[in-house]
């Protein structure tokens, strides 16, 4: 092999270094109280001594904030921005293949989806999101959802979401969004913004609760439309996330039945696949 193809092959593998690597936070959305400590957590497979890391910030309605930005291999410990910059509340750490951020003594501000993100050359990759909900004693309103529900392909469903309250009457944003089915991240679906005239008062007397309806319909399901569905509430200056609708699409008759027999033709055309490479590189090896 000539100088020159080694110097080409040695360029393809390290510009592949550079850019095989994948990112993954997966965690279930946290419900923590005010005053506790958090640490969510990024696990990465990352090569190349040019990629950055990094932590975002996004709260529902408003753009992603940057909080802090890391090289693998150089400061080790992030640098800060905006409103994160010498906040002692917030720390970050990579060690391990992994990069942590910490927050102590969290607030009800700090209610969001975060997000870690990898950069490297032109290329920017986003992990899956961590959603936080700080819960308050201040707080006087609850968000409620059945845990799950599970309907046959083709189906019409409505998921519902039911707030208590017992101040701010009827000035809510309600905000509806999918997490966990496979999306690189939580996509909005649905807002109610303003008053509601889904909201009724609590019938016994003298009591200031206040208990409003929000729905979502779903129609004509597919397997895509499998997920868990969040509703969050933005009151009073503060946002309560509901724990989600797991929403189960079960396969049933005919469907299953084309499920299956789809799934028997890929395996059968994998298992073809590797049979023909098989014998090609058993006539190649017998050719030379």
């Amino acid at each position: 092999m000539t100088p020159l193809k080694i110097t080409t092959i040695g360029l393809i593998v390290g510009l592949l270094g550079e850019l095989a690597y994948a990112l993954d936070v997966r965690q279930d959305p946290m419900f923590i109280s005010v005053g506790d400590s958090v640490t969510l957590t990024c696990s990465h497979n990352l090569s190349g001594l040019t990629v950055v890391l990094s932590w975002y910030k996004q709260t529902l309605g408003h753009k992603p904030q940057l909080i802090s930005s890391s090289f693998k291999y150089i400061n080790l410990n992030g640098t800060f921005y905006n409103e994160f910059k010498d906040n002692p509340r917030f720390s970050v750490h990579i060690a391990s293949n992994k990069l942590h951020l910490r927050m102590s003594d969290v607030q009800l501000s700090d209610s969001a989806t975060y997000y870690c993100s990898s950069s490297s050359s032109n290329q920017m990759d986003f992990a899956e999101e961590a959603i936080l909900n700080v819960k308050g004693s201040g707080i006087k309103y609850t968000v409620q959802q059945p845990a799950s529900l599970s309907v046959q392909l083709g189906d019409s469903v409505i998921l519902n979401c039911t707030i208590h309250t017992e101040t701010c009457p009827g000035e809510h944003s309600i905000y509806w969004f999918k997490y966990g089915s496979g999306e690189s991240r939580p996509g909005i679906l649905y807002t109610h913004g303003g008053r509601s005239d889904q909201c009724e008062k609590s019938p016994e007397a003298g009591s200031p609760t206040q208990s409003c309806v929000y729905n979502l319909p779903k129609r004509n399901l597919s397997l895509s439309d499998a997920g868990t569905y969040h509703c969050a509430v933005a009151s009073c200056g503060d946002i309560v996330y509901g724990e989600g609708t797991k929403l189960d699409i079960k396969l049933v008759g005919e469907d299953q039945m084309r499920m299956l027999v789809l799934l028997s033709i890929i395996r059968t055309g994998v298992l073809l696949c590797c049979l023909f490479i098989v014998i090609i590189f058993c006539f190649i090896k017998k050719s030379s």
